[in-house]
């Protein structure tokens, strides 16, 4: 770890000392918005009955979040270059903290779905420029290792987020669930105005248009999509999926004629990009269902308590947690394409081997199948996001991160929905476990396409900084 904040003659980024207080701003806001997401899903039956709701309405307090979060994680990433980063960071940041605020004194459902709308924002904000961050911060050569740790940050977000819920409500009522994120979130708060890199904004306009048809297209995709996992009727589901077909649509014209773009197409240039970008969406897609999946799966079809169920999935985030930051630090000296196919290998043995689980299977085999899934997406994740990054040229590092962050999010919804869909027409759980997996097949095919081209520039990289140092006086 210590070798994150050593400097070295001519790195970027920040001086070593000034990236601990950066790094831990980033962690604390990160965690706050990743905790969220699966902490309060335990306590919408709580809610449901304090508020006096039924349980179908109370389930938006987690789908407004969710969605509202999504359809704005591009805006604010081109948002971040007119007022930079930082103040868009710290922004975010202080709308999250007061809506939290808000949430926790929330007394009606109208309410408190108000301020987890805000709190949606606030979460955007910072999620869509998490990445681009850490590039700034660190310099080049440590860019793997620095992304390793941010997967790190949100597998243990993901994987704490349960327990914490079930502590505090054993305690506590549902708003202190909110209540908690108040100094969290104003110590990342502090730290973020204090520390984070101080950049010049960017001159010139901003796309309107293409960020209100960002806004429909996204946002329309994401209440299609839940709509599928909560027997929404066909047609709505339709609706909702035409008019996000239209507006992407228009979204992609107006991008080639906007002076400045939401979604610069050069980004889309670079086939490493593209390819790292498609390998990432399609094994999103592969997590996500397989999330949903093995719930019912284990309690349904195996009769696991759902204690047992939540025991089962434990192996996956923390096979991220410690594979994630090794797979980032090797990325930073071998072809960060072949580890991240090598994980995806190992992703898709995982999710085959847990689709031929058979009628009598026991507690340990759920585990090692279900550890091999993490092991192979640890490997795969942060290697496949430094090449996402390091891709394309700093100045387009806060349109990548959107991206980044939009693709994670639309491969898990995807997933999720591809269930719903399965169930509701009567396919076994583990059918949906082999698509699953041809969704991991085809994320293996577009990371193998990039290995050459990534080999290509690693080349590159390492023969300008052999020559930068030999360039510098004894």
């Amino acid at each position: 770890m210590s070798r994150l904040f050593a400097t070295r003659p001519g790195d970027d980024g920040l001086p070593g000392p000034e990236r601990r207080l950066a790094v831990l701003a980033l962690i604390l806001g990160t965690l706050a918005a990743v905790v969220d997401t699966t902490m309060i899903n335990l306590a919408l039956p709580t809610i449901a009955r304090d508020l006096e709701v039924s349980a179908a309405r109370a389930v938006w307090v987690t789908n407004l979040f969710q969605i509202v979060c999504a359809a704005f994680l591009l805006v604010f990433a081109a948002v971040s270059e007119l007022v930079s980063r930082r103040r868009l960071y710290v922004a975010g940041l202080a709308l999250f903290v007061l809506a939290s605020l808000g949430a926790a004194v929330s007394r009606s459902l109208e309410v408190l779905l108000v301020f987890r709308g805000l709190q949606g924002l606030g979460a955007a904000a910072t999620l869509s420029i998490g990445p681009s961050l850490y590039r700034s911060i660190f310099p080049t050569r440590l860019l793997g290792s620095a992304l390793g740790l941010s997967a790190l940050v949100v597998a243990g977000g993901y994987a704490a987020g349960p327990t914490i819920g079930g502590l505090v409500l054993s305690v506590a009522n549902w708003p202190w669930l909110f209540a908690l994120h108040v100094p969290l979130g104003l110590c990342a708060l502090v730290l973020a105005w204090r520390a984070l890199p101080r950049e010049p904004r960017r001159a010139g306009g901003f796309d309107g248009r293409g960020a209100l048809l960002s806004v429909a297209m996204l946002g329309t995709f994401f209440l299609a999509m839940d709509g599928v996992g909560h027997g929404t009727p066909v047609w709505q589901v339709l609706a909702w999926l035409a008019t996000s077909l239209v507006a992407g649509v228009l979204f992609l014209r107006r991008q080639r004629r906007a002076s400045h773009p939401l979604l610069p197409p050069s980004l889309f240039r670079e086939p490493r990009f593209s390819m790292a970008v498609s390998a990432s969406g399609l094994a999103f897609i592969g997590q996500g269902l397989a999330f949903v999946a093995l719930s019912f799966l284990y309690q349904q079809e195996k009769g696991f308590s759902p204690l047992e169920t939540a025991w089962l999935f434990t192996p996956w985030p923390l096979a991220i947690m410690l594979v994630g930051p090794l797979a980032g630090r090797l990325a930073d000296r071998v072809n960060p394409s072949l580890l991240a196919s090598a994980g995806l290998v190992l992703l898709l043995l995982g999710l085959v081997s847990l689709a031929l689980l058979g009628a009598g299977a026991g507690v340990v085999d759920g585990l090692w199948r279900t550890g091999l899934c993490g092991l192979g997406f640890g490997l795969f994740q942060p290697p496949n996001n430094r090449e996402m990054m390091s891709s394309v040229p700093r100045e387009l590092s806060a349109s990548a991160s959107g991206v980044l962050s939009t693709t994670r999010t639309v491969g898990q919804s995807l997933g999720v929905a591809l269930v719903g869909a399965f169930l509701a027409a009567g396919a076994p759980v583990q059918a949906t476990l082999w698509v699953g997996g041809g969704a991991c097949l085809l994320s293996l095919v577009a990371s193998l396409a990039r290995v050459s081209s990534a080999r290509q520039a690693q080349a590159e990289r390492r023969g300008s900084a052999a020559g930068a140092a030999s360039s510098r006086p004894d």
